[in-house]
């Protein structure tokens, strides 16, 4: 290249400095990668807010939340992995295979009444009871078992939803016999027997009802809380775990109820709403508005309140029998947790339950009356003596076509002297 003057000149070039390229570089990629990251989080939030955010089962009427007992094994592993050994917990679940106690195989599956005969059959992961109608040619569809009522110790009951409609099955389970037994009392397999909040609110921690009519047996199938779980007696325990994640040192329980901060005739109706009768006389709300530490008897009224205690039934009226004691009469501390851990499987341990006797009855001062061969037969078990088992004339049930009914039989709280023909073999 050349001048206007013919002399030759050097061609120049611009040369970046190779810092500023990397800074151009980098500057496009970091953009990019977070430009990545903010889509990421947007699809995926982060675990972090999940865990400060606990998912909510179902909310109260009153606008409480309910988490799942689940979150409180956190912090209460030891207690929570003891109370799901509890008939309380185990009251009531979806159905599975693992959890009806009834066969399903050939030759044990069936339950043959008078007029109608029950097949259990499964069909994949599903179990389902088949009505056949003896001499009539009319077909009943199959039945779904849905949910399960009913620990087990005793027998269990099944539930199955039509739509959004909840109604209980005719086949039950009864343990002591092993077999399907006709659901008790229930009458016959022309009749769909209507499940309300009225029965679910002894067998679940929350259910709220759809309906307004008198029916009152639709639900929202995702927004039930099964069994007897920590926020049926602890009340809904949303707040309880956001703030005690958020606060890791913090000593001092908030947002969580303690039933033994609460005068006794509450700590009784923790227990009352479910075991003192049906409660049927409904004052306000429905049967699951009522929450502990609350005044019981605002809520729900039983009519059998003025009835002798020979009459009580020793099914559903716990606290009836044993607010009739002399032991409870006596005493101006005696409730339900006195003698029960509601967080341990303490049944059959009658060794724990006579302890509990013997810390009133100093046996230095009281003194066993019965001969000295009947202490020795009832291996000084004052439980067996003092509060026997006893005939449920409400809870019964037919075991084979044609059969009588037979009752369940369940502990007397009415603590008491009973006749010898009473006490326990």
């Amino acid at each position: 290249m050349r001048n206007f003057q013919g002399r030759r000149i050097k061609k120049s070039y611009i040369y970046y400095p190779v810092t500023k390229k990397i800074i151009i570089n980098g500057s496009i990629f970091i953009l990019t990668l977070f430009v990545l990251v903010i889509v990421y989080k947007c699809k995926n939030p982060t675990r972090e807010s999940d865990y400060f955010n606990p998912n909510v089962l179902a909310t109260h009427f009153n606008g409480e939340r309910f988490v799942g007992s689940t979150t409180c094994m956190e912090c209460h592993a030891d207690i929570y992995t003891t109370h799901l050994e509890t008939a309380h917990f185990k009251s009531s679940a979806i159905a599975n295979a693992g959890n009806v106690k009834g066969s399903f195989e050939e030759g044990s599956n069936m339950l043959d009444l008078r007029d109608v005969a029950f097949e259990m059959k499964t069909n994949k992961d599903s179990l389902y009871q088949h009505t056949t109608l003896k001499n009539r040619s009319l077909k009943k569809p199959p039945s779904k078992f849905d949910i399960v009522i009913g620990s087990g110790v005793k027998g269990q009951s099944y539930l199955t939803w039509e739509n959004d409609a909840l109604y209980q099955m005719q086949v039950s389970y009864y343990t002591p016999s092993n077999e399907w037994v006709n659901s008790p009392s229930f009458p016959n397999y022309d009749y769909s027997r209507p499940i309300g909040d009225a029965c679910l609110k002894c067998h679940m921690t929350f259910a709220a009802n759809q309906n307004t009519s008198k029916q009152r047996n639709t639900f929202d199938k995702d927004r039930m809380v099964y069994g007897i779980d920590c926020e049926r007696c602890h009340r809904p325990g949303e707040k309880h775990v956001v703030y005690h994640r958020n606060n890791p040192d913090a000593k001092e329980a908030k947002y969580m109820l303690r039933l033994q901060d609460l005068p006794r005739q509450q700590r009784l109706d923790a227990c009352a709403q479910c075991h003192s009768g049906l409660r049927n006389e409904l004052l306000k709300g429905s049967p699951f508005s009522y929450l502990t530490g609350e005044v019981l008897s605002e809520y729900s009224r039983n009519n059998d309140t003025l009835t002798s205690n020979q009459n009580l039934d020793v099914h559903g009226n716990q606290y009836g029998l044993l607010s009739s004691s002399e032991c409870f009469k006596q005493s101006a501390t005696l409730d339900c947790n006195t003698c029960h851990d509601p967080h341990k499987n303490q049944r059959g341990n009658s060794n724990y339950f006579n302890s509990k006797c013997i810390g009133c009855h100093d046996v230095n001062k009281s003194r066993c009356t019965a001969e000295a061969i009947v202490q020795n037969k009832m291996q000084n078990n004052c439980i067996a003596c003092h509060m026997p088992t006893i005939a449920s004339k409400a809870m019964q049930v037919q075991l084979i076509k044609d059969s009588l009914e037979t009752s369940f039989y369940v502990r007397s709280h009415l603590i008491g002297v009973y006749a010898k023909e009473q006490w326990e073999n």
